[in-house]
């Protein structure tokens, strides 16, 4: 397993941190740093890249097809470091979640789901918080920090390939085949980043994942979904949860400003659409909220004509939520109505309840404690 030093971190070296960097990047880093011309920078950085991304190494010193002389100078300037795994929790079901620090008071979580898609996936975070406030996810009672960056982004990836000893890259034996960025955010808010994240992940010299094995969830913000399409090429997933605007306005407010009519249409016109790339579609399961027969029925009106599949998700529970998951019989009743009108319509089995890595409930452990400490003051007041 590759091992960092984690008293050489760049934040406290003052070093500039080579792993998350793109191509471009590392290329530029090294022009700078030495002087190259630009043939050898590209020569120098094609090397680091299979050092950093497929062989996962953090070491100069082990690289080596780069001469000593090199290694050394480039310790002297740059690190590979990953960020700071400041709590691991292991479900019964074998999902493992990670809360990240990325710097001073920056914290995200991501979680690896044993067993989905061809080995496992990994669902990432686009940002610190979230702005969108839907009412039944977790993650939407915390507020918006700030964007990650590309490099932060990718580094989540780093770090869990660590944990799962996934290196070198791309073996027959991987157990890290999916990435979905399902976690903290919303990523078409941050979609250059979360662009330039896919093109690392996605590098076949690299990581090796595949941009068919990689999906992007958006709450529905039409402007971007046509770029997402273009410039990544990834499979797109669609937070929908109702079927008319006032109810999907309660849960997913951002409905108000991009209603259903307009997201179908973007969901139509979605680059690369078809049936070998079908639009999958996200629907939690609120009790008496959303789960009728006749909601079912007015679902596949609405995806007519749309290569889809519909993810049904029980929803998960969390300290204080306003809802509850509908019973096991009506999902199955529902899922029934989509069956037959020719959906495929799984319905997610929920993964890592037990330690809050279930879908919609990530939050910054940070921000769980503050508000715990809070409450305890208020009630000695």
């Amino acid at each position: 397993m590759t091992t960092l030093d984690l008293s050489k971190r760049p934040e406290t070296t003052g070093l500039v941190n080579l792993a998350g960097m793109t191509r471009a990047e590392i290329a530029g880093q090294l022009r700078e740093a030495f002087g190259l011309d630009e043939k050898k920078a590209r020569m120098r950085a094609t090397q680091l890249w299979r050092w950093i991304y497929h062989y996962g190494k953090t070491d100069f010193a082990a690289m080596t097809d780069i001469a000593k002389e090199m290694r050394a100078n480039l310790a002297e300037r740059f690190v590979v470091a990953r960020p700071e795994v400041t709590e691991r929790l292991v479900s019964v079901d074998g999902t493992r979640k990670y809360l990240i620090k990325l710097g001073p008071g920056t914290e995200v979580e991501c979680v690896y789901i044993p067993d989905v898609g061809r080995a496992g996936a990994l669902c990432v975070s686009s940002q610190v918080g979230c702005t969108l406030a839907c009412t039944f996810c977790h993650t939407g009672t915390q507020k918006l920090v700030r964007n990650l960056t590309s490099a932060e982004i990718v580094n989540q990836v780093m770090a869990v390939k660590d944990d799962l000893e996934e290196w070198p890259s791309g073996g027959e034996d991987r157990r890290l085949s999916n990435i979905v960025f399902m976690g903290m955010g919303e990523p078409l808010y941050n979609l250059d980043n979360v662009a330039r994240a896919i093109d690392v992940i996605s590098d076949g010299d690299g990581i090796s994942i595949s941009r068919r094995r990689i999906t992007v969830s958006t709450s529905g913000v039409v402007p971007e979904m046509h770029r997402l399409g273009e410039e990544t090429a990834a499979m797109l997933a669609i937070s929908l949860h109702a079927t008319n605007d006032p109810l999907r306005n309660e849960l997913v407010p951002i409905n108000k400003k991009y209603p259903i009519a307009e997201l179908m249409d973007a969901c139509r016109a979605y680059p690369g659409l078809s049936n070998a790339r079908r639009i999958t579609f996200e629907y939690v399961m609120l009790k008496g909220v959303n789960d009728t027969d006749a909601e079912a029925r007015e679902l596949v009106r609405l995806l007519k004509g749309v290569p889809a599949k519909i993810n049904l998700i029980p929803f998960n529970p969390w300290p204080g939520a306003p809802y509850e998951c509908s019973s096991w019989s009506r999902i199955e009743g529902f899922a029934d109505i989509l069956s037959r009108a020719g959906y495929a319509s799984p319905i997610r089995t929920p993964r890592g309840r037990d330690i809050f890595a279930a879908c919609g409930q990530l939050k910054s452990e940070s921000v769980k404690k503050r508000a715990s400490e809070a409450r305890k003051e208020r009630m000695e007041l």
